[in-house]
């Protein structure tokens, strides 16, 4: 195997690599310190010299094999011999060119700083919406003519054309509901979720913004073919992943690249606003891009009204995000990771009929 030394001392989180036999076979130094054991501890003495008898991970690097690909427990409680306890998310990985071989990394992980970031971003944008629904009038006028002038151009469009136009149309009542909704924010009635394929809206919004915004920008698309139906409002989801879309393109403007993946992250359970059950939020939506990221001052309140990094920007696009994201029961998070270093957006759904 090339490497394995080079594959683990890039990455700023503890991670080990684990042999074909189930052996730790390296250790970063991150994950020295995280697991107060040395790399030869660890190599002599296993999985006990790190955990104990504590076998949760050896459970889920075992899951990993069995399944042959990756997998993942958020929130996962963490016990080591010295009685010190963490909670933690856990990605379990296969090295690409090593059939048989492992990494395990290890990002620990507030779940009430969470729940806290996740009533915070329900009240800030609550906020951001009365401002929003202020504008309403404004923007339903242009939307009736461009509406109009669409229709118009389709009597004498040909197939190619009349697709655009179609879209233009469907666009515009899309918006036109969703002002609506900006116009009514005091009736504090749910969402109405029903069950719906996330990649057919996420198919949906990569074709918008490859006829518009994102044209010309190489938007690529990592899925997990087997997740279960989401509980959405789609044409909700459809506004929070087209500006999420439009934030990443922007930010790599023409020489870049944005990805769009999704996963089955099973374990990362969130306590509802007001209270309730614990509610498990295992389908992961993330929007990667190579741009330069925000600006780390900004980082813990990009989700907050009037809170923007872009020249003329109003601030509010995120934060209308981050409520109708949380209206749909689910968490949206900001991050900068990776090797090279990329900026994620990570929005987390319930499953319907949870």
């Amino acid at each position: 195997m090339a490497g394995p030394a080079e594959l683990l001392s890039g990455l700023a989180v503890p991670a080990v690599l684990v042999a074909p036999d189930g052996r730790l076979s390296l250790a970063n130094i991150a994950a020295e310190t995280f697991l107060n054991a040395s790399q030869q501890a660890l190599a002599e003495r296993g999985w006990a010299a790190a955990f104990g008898r504590n076998r949760d991970i050896e459970g889920l690097v075992r899951r990993a094999r069995s399944e042959g690909g990756g997998c993942a427990a958020y929130d996962m409680a963490l016990v080591f011999p010295a009685g010190r306890s963490v909670r933690a998310d856990v990605l379990v990985a296969p090295v690409g060119d090593a059939p048989g071989w492992l990494t395990v990394a290890i990002q620990t992980r507030s779940v009430a700083t969470m729940v806290d970031r996740q009533v915070q971003q329900q009240g800030a944008a609550r906020s951001a919406v009365g401002v929003a629904a202020m504008l309403a009038h404004e923007i339903k006028n242009p939307l009736s003519g461009i509406r109009g002038a669409a229709q118009l151009l389709a009597t004498g469009a040909d197939a190619d054309g009349r697709e655009l136009t179609d879209l233009i149309v469907a666009e515009v009542d899309r918006i036109a509901k969703l002002v609506d909704r900006m116009e009514s924010f005091t009736d504090t009635r749910p969402l109405r979720l029903r069950p719906e394929n996330i990649h057919e809206v996420l198919g949906h919004v990569r074709r918008l913004a490859q006829q518009g915004f994102g044209a010309g920008i190489a938007i690529r698309e990592r899925y997990d073919p087997s997740l279960p139906m989401v509980a959405a409002n789609r044409d909700s989801l459809v506004q929070v992943f087209l500006n999420l879309l439009k934030n990443a393109v922007e930010a790599v403007e023409t020489d870049g690249d944005v990805v769009i993946s999704t996963a089955f992250r099973a374990g990362l359970k969130v306590r509802p606003e007001g209270g309730g059950a614990p509610v498990s939020l295992p389908i992961e939506v993330r929007i990667i891009d190579s741009g330069p990221g925000i600006h780390a001052d900004l980082g813990d309140h990009i989700f907050e009204p009037f809170v923007t990094s872009k020249r003329g920007g109003s601030g509010l696009g995120l934060a209308l995000v981050a409520k109708i994201v949380a209206d749909h029961g689910g968490v949206v998070e900001y991050e900068r990771a990776g090797e090279p270093e990329r900026t994620i957006f990570r929005v987390l759904l319930p499953v319907a009929g949870t």
